[in-house]
């Protein structure tokens, strides 16, 4: 037999070896990198590959809503917070292009879009495309609220939020309803049992753990690090408005259960009362908000909410709240201007000021003022006759809103606590006889007018 050539064996060996080595290579470039997104090339002006991949995800997520006219709008608070810093310099050079990736290759796990839900509803096209593109898909789907009412708790389910992940980046695709308040919901982020829980870091989306509630935005159209993308026209409003954007939805079910203890009372005074309740709230609120005063419902009209969906029809009034703070001189003649003359005016802006207008017929607007303490916030109260103060202390609380009689209003986020303080641990049971000097639970005694103020602290039209 022929002695083999070591050298020649050896060549062999090392082009076997060349060959497997560029074979590797370019699977790895030309079907691992479209598939996970691992070979995307850098950016102009970025440091990393992996800065790089976060543009790279948003660009072909871009690409892919864009071939099936998805309109969406980026809600990202870390990008439109940056992007607010030099709104501007973009808004000036809407489509100029960027020496840099300045904003879309932050360091981050998600992109953040919204999607307001009426103007798209072909999603099978989409999913199928984006698996084409690489991108892993989930869709998170709860029930829809708009349909819950105390007739019906419908149970049906709608899309509340897409995740599309690709490499090691991911888009959360937020839905926004329309809803009877004229404003935009969307849901949380609840899984299903059978879903995968470390598909994404769930934990850090921003806008997953609470239902939020926004005004309609105004969209402005810009270019982002080379990326034309819709953007909120005023990025640091809508922000503002995300950090008191969450959103309590009134507990239907709870309340029909209260309506098989207790009957509704459908007499016409109660309906007739109800409808002037609600065109009364409806009218404060928009007085109150043209002023740019925020309010919450209270006392009463909080109860009515929170216990059973609806106002109370043996109150005969509409309680709102408001913290002192946020008090400003123009409350007055607005509400006059409005066609609510002042009924009376107890106390003042230092010490236990309520206001009271009058409604249509026998329904009057009370407005109680809160002031902030260390530990508590109290509201207080007058008695006309003698002059006593009467002080009210709640548990310090926040605001989130709902939607109460078509009405996007806040209300207190601990809603129990406060009614509890208020109200007492019975007040699931109604009371039609109520003194409001002894009957609530947080009452104090709070001293006397001076008599030489009477004429600022009591004043009665």
């Amino acid at each position: 037999m022929q002695k083999i050539n070591k050298n020649v064996v050896l060549a062999l060996l090392s082009l076997t070896s060349l060959v497997f080595l560029l074979f590797q290579l370019y699977y790895y470039k030309f079907y691992l990198s479209h598939k996970n997104g691992a070979g995307f090339t850098k950016v102009r002006g970025i440091q990393s590959g992996q800065d790089s991949t976060r543009w790279h995800v948003v660009r072909k997520f871009l690409g892919l809503i864009s071939s099936h006219n998805v309109p969406v709008y980026l809600i990202d608070p870390l990008i439109l917070g940056l992007v607010d810093k030099d709104i501007e310099q973009i808004r000036s050079s809407p489509y100029g292009p960027s020496p840099e990736c300045k904003y879309f290759c932050v360091p981050r796990d998600f992109t953040t879009f919204a999607l307001l839900y009426k103007t798209w509803k072909r999603e099978v096209g989409l999913f199928r495309t984006a698996e084409k593109m690489g991108f892993q898909w989930l869709k998170i789907i709860n029930k829809d609220p708009r349909l819950d009412g105390m007739d019906d708790l419908s149970g049906v389910e709608v899309p509340l939020h897409y995740i599309f992940k690709l490499a090691s980046h991911a888009i959360h695709l937020v839905v926004f309803y329309e809803r009877s308040g004229n404003y935009l919901w969307h849901g949380p982020l609840r899984l299903k049992q059978h879903m995968d829980r470390t598909f994404v870091p769930f934990r850090k989306l921003h806008f997953g753990r609470y239902p939020g509630a926004y005004g309609k935005p105004e969209l402005l159209l810009v270019s982002i690090d080379d990326l034309e993308v819709q953007i909120p026209k005023n990025p640091s409003s809508f922000l503002e408005e995300m950090s008191h954007s969450r959103f309590l939805e009134c507990r239907y079910r709870e309340a029909r259960a209260f309506f098989q203890l207790y009957p509704d009372d459908a007499s016409l005074d109660a309906v007739e009362f109800r409808k002037k309740a609600k065109s009364l709230l409806h009218l404060a609120a928009l007085t109150l908000n043209n002023l740019g005063v925020k309010f919450w419902l209270s006392s009463g009209t909080c109860l009515g909410w929170y216990r059973q969906c609806n106002v109370i029809p043996h109150s005969k009034d509409v309680d709102l709240g408001v913290f002192i703070r946020d008090y400003t001189a123009d409350i007055i003649p607005a509400f006059q201007k409005a066609g609510l003359p002042l009924k009376h005016k107890f106390g003042k802006v230092e010490d236990s000021l309520e206001l009271s207008f009058q409604g249509e017929d026998d329904v009057k607007l009370d407005i109680f003022f809160f002031y902030e303490e260390d530990d508590h916030i109290w509201n207080g109260g007058t008695q006309a006759k003698s002059g006593k103060k009467f002080k009210y202390l709640f548990p310090k609380f926040t605001l989130c809103w709902t939607e109460f009689i078509e009405l996007k209003v806040h209300v207190p986020c601990e809603t129990l606590q406060y009614v509890e303080t208020n109200y007492g641990p019975d007040w699931e049971v109604p009371v039609k006889t109520w003194d409001w000097k002894t009957s609530p639970s947080n009452v104090q005694y709070n001293g006397v007018w001076p008599v030489d103020e009477w004429d600022d602290v009591i004043q009665i039209y």
